[in-house]
């Protein structure tokens, strides 16, 4: 059991710095859970290209308006500008100032701007090809010398506690749904524990592992998410799943990210026979075409020509010395797998990268739910839309997680005297009368076929039909997986099951339903929109 002011479970960069910035205030009791037995592991880790900036010839209008035009008109300019206009300077605050994260630079100190596609000015900081994490290094060491946090670290959120579902007090089903806190397994003792909190923050990031294809770490696999929709939070956007169009296509390094920097340093896409192709698909960007874009051309390319994968060059196009110091861990990833990209070309194909929609929430990172908010991957704050601009994420999260953090300590501080409920009105975790205990195969059996049913049914093309087949066998896998959880002593690996088949059904249905093909949701059979009636 345990008892905090303020759970924030997730410590990739937006629950480290909502974290960070609530610490501020000395009398603030801060509890940070993550799932990792190393608090550094999350999705934060391994973004490679950066985080935006503000360049020599930029400003907030300019970068607000890639935005929007990447989210494909579904991108709320209210968010977005929130983004543009405050990213940058907290960057600067957070960042290099409170984590002490230095980004490249030049010989005179000036800062070396990366470019990425359908950016209209260099503005993306980095550090190598490392960025991710080179900020969570910076964050985690702030973290710690904080004596008001504790890290927690080893430890799987199984379900949100909030009430009235898990009140003793059944007059509480006439009160609006309040989140207290979580049930939290403890990956070492295989024991739950009630953590309850007056604020309870969502940081889990994403659920990129629900996919065969997938550039997510074993962590993503829509925790989070999943816990949120169950308590009766509201889900938007489910359908836009954005695939990088560039993961290493090469045996034993499956997954492995190529960053989009390298296209942004002058890589080009070219078929296995040499042709290059992207200016058939967008003429004005040609290789540095917003995502879903190149995505959908590499994956064309491959169903029409049958070819396994395409071509990325960027040894032809960047000095050999250039390539190492630029992106040295890209380079000594590719080398492990016996490939050398200052000599040779790099075999990518499409992964699923990240998910766009998520836990619906105001300008404050609050959820529908009271006392709940999200931040970072696993929320939709509107930024993203329909697609995902290239390195709004990280910014997105840091952005989130201080105005979390500011409402947070607002509401604390208004609430002071407000009765909160101890561990007597809430139910400990009960699991008298389990005695299975978890198979193995049957988890990795179950996760692979939602991998491969979202895969090949709702993956980069979609259209009726794959989405009906996919939501009957999601559907009949629910059940199973359901009862399996009932009756099955917990496990990290059950959880996570559970939740990934929550999620995956929650984005095909909403695939499903929307019909329209826009941003990263493809339909083979869109039709057009007339006002608000599908014509």
């Amino acid at each position: 059991m345990a008892e905090t002011e303020v759970l924030i479970i997730g410590c990739g960069i937006a629950g480290a710095t909502a974290a960070l910035q609530l610490a501020r205030n000395p009398r603030r009791q801060i509890t940070v859970v993550t799932r990792a037995p190393d608090p550094h592991e999350s999705n934060t880790q391994y973004a490679q290209g950066g985080i935006i900036g503000r360049g020599l010839d930029d400003d907030p209008d300019i970068l607000l308006a890639d935005i929007l035009a990447a989210g494909a008109g579904v991108s709320s300019p209210h968010a977005a500008r929130i983004l543009a206009e405050e990213g940058p300077p907290l960057l600067h605050e957070v960042l290099e100032e409170s984590a002490g994260v230095k980004f490249d630079s030049d010989s005179s100190g000036q800062p070396l701007w990366g470019n990425e596609a359908a950016h209209s000015r260099r503005r993306i900081l980095h550090v190598g090809d490392g960025t991710g994490a080179a900020i969570m290094e910076g964050l985690i060491t702030a973290l710690r010398s904080c004596p008001n946090i504790t890290i927690e670290s080893n430890a799987t959120a199984v379900d949100l506690i909030t009430f009235p579902h898990h009140s003793r007090d059944p007059l509480d089903n006439y009160r609006p749904i309040a989140c207290h806190g979580a049930y939290m397994f403890s990956r070492g003792e295989h024991t739950v524990h009630r953590y309850l909190a007056a604020a309870t923050v969502l940081a889990t990031g994403g659920l990129g592992r629900i996919y065969r294809n997938t550039t997510n770490p074993q962590g993503a696999r829509g925790d989070g998410l999943a816990m949120a929709h169950r308590a009766g939070a509201r889900i938007v956007n489910a359908e836009y799943v954005q695939f990088h169009p560039t993961a290493l296509a090469a045996p034993g390094a499956e997954g492995l990210l190529i960053s989009e920097a390298v296209r942004g340093e002058g890589g080009i896409l070219l078929t296995p026979d040499g042709r290059q192709f992207m200016a058939e698909y967008s003429p004005e960007w040609k290789d540095l075409a917003p995502r879903d874009v190149v995505a959908r051309a590499i994956h064309h390319e491959m169903e029409t020509h049958d070819y396994s994968y395409v071509l990325l060059d960027i040894a032809s196009r960047m000095p050999a010395d250039a390539i190492r110091n630029r992106f040295p861990n890209i380079y000594a990833q590719c080398l492990k797998a016996g490939l050398d990209i200052t000599k040779e070309m790099i075999p990518v194909v499409p992964a699923a990268h990240y998910f766009c929609g998520g836990v619906l929430v105001d300008e404050w990172g609050r959820a529908s739910i009271d006392n709940l908010y999200a931040i970072g991957e696993i929320s939709c704050t509107g930024v993203h839309g329909a697609n995902r601009l290239a390195s709004t994420s990280l910014l997105e999260g840091l952005v989130w997680g201080n105005r979390a953090a500011r409402h947070v300590e607002e509401a604390l501080n208004r609430s002071l005297a407000t009765k909160r409920p101890g561990f007597a009105d809430v139910p400990p975790w009960d699991e008298s009368g389990l005695f299975a205990e978890p198979d193995p195969a049957l988890i990795q059996g179950d996760m692979q076929t939602i991998q491969n049913i979202m895969w090949h049914y709702v993956g980069l093309v979609r259209n009726a039909e794959r989405l009906s087949r996919a939501i009957r066998e999601l559907r009949h896998l629910w059940n199973e997986i359901e009862t399996f959880y009932r009756t099955t002593k917990l496990a990290d690996g059950l959880i996570g099951l559970r939740n990934a088949i929550e999620v995956a059904l929650l984005i095909a249905q909403a695939a499903q339903h929307n019909r329209q093909s826009r941003g990263c949701h493809y339909r083979q059979d869109s039709v057009s929109v007339e006002g608000d009636r599908l014509i």
